[in-house]
């Protein structure tokens, strides 16, 4: 029984969040095209400046561990877990207003299920990598784990716009 309302509500978020995208994409102002006047999403979005965050992130994070010559290797497959993907799977509104309803469903499935996959991913790379810490690196890496989480759980796994 819950499974079929797990799925139902899963349909009905689906279908509402497609048409409540689509109502957002065509209320949105078009934005200036000059310098200073990138868009929010953009920012975001930009593969090259995503990767910067990110390494600047890491940086910082490698440093607060005090990450050790014996830990580097652990270090460095954690680190090139934690790079965005070159392109990000994402929604083309134009295809999916083309879709029948069923269609849709299945390709925002299929979406979700490659962003699901990177997530599994990222987080057997970062347990791997805990593993090899010690317990004073561990606390560390555990209380940047929490900010970073209040900082960008606004937006983890939200769509802007």
């Amino acid at each position: 029984m819950k499974l079929n309302v797990r799925k139902h509500l899963l349909a009905v978020a689906l279908v509402a969040g497609v048409a409540g995208g689509a109502v957002v994409a065509q209320t949105q102002p078009p934005q200036a095209n000059g310098p200073g006047t990138e868009s929010r999403q953009s920012r975001h979005h930009d593969p090259a400046k995503m990767a910067e965050r990110v390494n600047q992130r890491l940086a910082n994070l490698k440093q607060k561990l005090q990450v050790t010559p014996a830990q580097e290797a652990a270090w460095t497959s954690f680190a090139n877990a934690m790079q965005p993907p070159a392109q990000r799977p994402r929604a083309d509104r134009e295809a999916l207003a083309r879709m029948t309803t069923p269609d849709r469903i299945d390709h925002m499935r299929a979406l979700r299920d490659q962003r699901n996959a990177e997530m599994d991913r990222r987080a057997d790379a970062t347990k791997a990598f805990y593993a090899q810490l010690s317990a004073e690196q561990k606390k560390t890496f555990d209380d940047e784990s929490a900010r970073m989480f209040q900082r960008g759980g606004r937006h983890m796994g939200r769509h802007h716009g």
